[in-house]
């Protein structure tokens, strides 16, 4: 069965050279030219037909790619769940860590190659959707309530947006409590080949996590880091800790 996907791209001429390739390799592509008419497709696919991914460009006649992002991952319904690739002509690290900090799951700069684009969808589309090891369906670490089934966050009782990566990074640490992980093995754990070559994504994915579970981003108490090995997830917010 094919994927779909959803390419929000105002160069015709591209969007057609894209969508023949990834058609000719499995993909359904639906485009749209406008942030206005992404965003519609993107909606009204929710309760029907979802996406499996979105093709996002920065530069939009109606808009930008990167608050379009931003206003994907706000939404509270399903949509914002869906694995984004950011497409831009700008090719410098900063754009970049601004599309992982916006929630984008990886990024890809104009020009590419159309095997390169396959090859970064088909990373993001591997990543695990249920955890490995299951001890059990819902993970619960006092106020904070992590649902592998559901593949839902929540907060003190309040659902907690991430992207689809970044609930794969943390489900990876929760259900190694205690344990220092290096950047290396969260990679490896979540299977991250699209972002390897980018070795500060994972600190990125971190710091947005922080944001969505912390009480204080900036003095975390449930994810810590063990300066020049890696990340930790605290059994305990009030315990003293005690790494492996």
């Amino acid at each position: 069965m094919s994927q779909r996907l959803l390419m929000i791209e105002d160069d015709q001429r591209l969007a057609d050279m894209v969508a023949m390739y990834l058609a000719q390799n499995g993909f359904e592509v639906v485009h749209a030219n406008t942030v206005s008419a992404g965003l519609e497709k993107l909606l009204l696919a929710a309760t029907n037909r979802p996406f499996s991914i979105l093709l996002l460009d920065i530069m939009l006649p109606d808009g930008n790619g990167l608050d379009v992002c931003r206003q994907i991952r706000s939404q509270n319904h399903s949509a914002n769940a869906i694995p984004i690739v950011m497409l831009t002509a700008k090719g410098d690290a900063m754009d970049r860590v601004v599309g992982l900090e916006l929630g984008a799951d990886d990024y890809l700069a104009k020009p590419f190659e159309p095997r390169e684009l396959l090859a970064r969808l088909r990373a993001v589309l591997r990543r695990p959707r249920t955890a490995d090891v299951a001890a059990s369906n819902v993970m619960h670490f006092g106020d904070l309530e992590i649902d592998r089934d559901a593949r839902t966050l929540r907060v003190q009782g309040r659902d907690a947006p991430v992207t689809s990566y970044q609930f794969n990074l943390l489900v990876a640490m929760a259900e190694r409590p205690g344990r220092v992980l290096s950047r290396e093995q969260l990679l490896d754990a979540v299977k991250g080949e699209a972002l390897e070559a980018f070795d500060r994504s994972i600190d990125v994915h971190i710091g947005r996590l922080r944001m969505a579970i912390e009480a204080d981003p900036k003095k975390p108490k449930r994810i810590i880091t063990v300066r020049g090995v890696g990340y930790v997830f605290a059994r305990s917010q009030d315990a003293e800790h005690v790494y492996e």
